[in-house]
C-alpha cells in the first residue's frame, strides 16, 4: 500500500488521514471522527467511547467494524501507532450508530474530501496548487516551492519509470532511492537526515533550493539512463540508480570546487525559515 497521510480539518478539529493509491480512497482515523461527533473534550474521551461502541457493534455483526483496518498514524506523543481506520463509506455507515447533530454536515465534509482527492488525480494541476498553497503557508519561499513542486514532478516520472522495470513500491523503492542520494551526496538518506538533525520530517522538505536541484538530476538522469538500459533485474536497476546519482555528483563536485562552498548542508526548514526571518528583521 501506497500511502500518502495528511491532517483534514472539520470545524478546524483534525482528523488524521491516509490516501491508498492502490484503492484510490482516503482512510480515516475512526477515534477523531468519533471526537468531533460527540463532542469530546479529550482524546481519551473519545477512545473510551469508541471502545464501547465498537464492542456492541461487532456483538450485532456490523460489517462496518469487522472489516475495520488499523493503520500506524502519528499519535498525540509525536510516535506512528496503530489505530483503527475505515473508508468513506464505512464512515458512512458508521455515523447512523452515533447520535450528533454533526452527523449531516459532517457526511457532506466527507464526501467532499473525497471528491478532491479524485479530482487531483484526473487534474493533477489542482493538486500542485494545493501544495503550493499548504507551503507557502509553512513560511517557505515561493522560488523554494516552485522547485519543490518540479522535484516531485520528477520523482513521480522516476517512480513510473521504476513501475515498468518491475520494482516493486516500498522497501525496493527505498533502497533505489538510498543508492541515488548515496551517489549524489556521499551520504545515504538516514545519515543526511541526521546530518540535517532530522526525525520523521521529509528529506526533501528540508533541503536548499541547490540541494533539491541537485537530487532532481540525480532522479532525472536516473530516469532516462533506464529508458536507455532497460534493466532487467533488481541489481541492474541499483546500477542504474547509481550511475544517475554520478551524474548529479559531479555537477556537485564541479560547484564545489568553482565555489568553494559545501553544497549538502546541516541546514534545515526550521533554521532556513529562521535565517529569512532574521533577515527580514535587520
Amino acid at each position: 500500500m501506497n500511502k500518502d497521510t495528511a491532517i483534514k480539518l472539520f470545524e478546524s478539529k483534525k482528523i488524521r488521514s491516509v490516501w491508498d493509491d492502490e484503492d484510490e480512497k482516503w482512510y480515516f482515523s475512526i477515534v477523531d471522527v468519533v471526537s468531533i461527533l460527540t463532542n469530546q473534550p479529550h482524546h481519551q474521551g473519545a477512545r473510551n467511547y469508541w471502545k464501547v461502541l465498537k464492542s456492541r457493534l461487532l456483538k450485532e455483526g456490523n460489517e462496518t467494524v469487522t472489516n475495520c483496518n488499523r493503520l500506524k498514524l502519528e499519535a498525540e506523543d509525536g510516535k506512528q501507532r496503530e489505530t483503527d481506520v475505515a473508508d468513506t463509506e464505512q464512515l458512512f455507515r458508521l455515523i447512523q450508530s452515533i447520535p450528533s447533530p454533526k452527523a449531516e454536515p459532517f457526511k457532506l465534509w466527507l464526501a467532499k474530501a473525497g471528491r478532491e482527492r479524485i479530482d487531483e488525480i484526473e487534474d493533477p494541476e489542482i493538486g500542485f496548487d494545493r501544495l503550493m498553497v499548504t507551503y507557502l503557508k509553512k513560511g517557505y519561499s515561493k522560488e523554494w516551492v516552485n522547485q519543490r513542486l518540479k522535484s516531485i514532478e520528477i520523482r513521480k516520472e522516476l517512480t513510473e519509470e521504476w513501475d515498468e522495470r518491475g520494482v516493486t513500491k516500498g522497501q525496493e523503492y527505498a533502497i533505489l532511492t538510498d543508492e541515488i542520494t548515496k551517489a549524489w551526496s556521499g551520504l545515504s538518506v538516514k545519515q543526511y537526515k541526521n546530518h540535517k538533525d532530522l526525525k520523521k520530517e521529509n528529506l526533501r522538505d528540508n533541503m536548499t533550493n541547490l540541494e533539491l536541484v541537485l537530487n532532481m538530476l540525480a532522479e532525472a538522469s536516473t530516469t532516462e539512463i533506464s529508458k536507455d538500459k532497460k534493466p532487467k533485474t533488481f541489481n541492474e536497476n541499483k546500477t542504474v540508480a547509481r550511475k544517475g546519482g554520478e551524474v548529479a555528483k559531479a555537477a556537485r563536485l564541479q560547484l564545489e570546487k568553482t565555489t568553494g562552498k559545501k553544497v549538502v548542508t546541516s541546514q534545515n526548514a526550521k533554521s532556513l525559515q529562521q535565517s529569512k526571518n532574521k533577515e527580514l528583521n535587520n
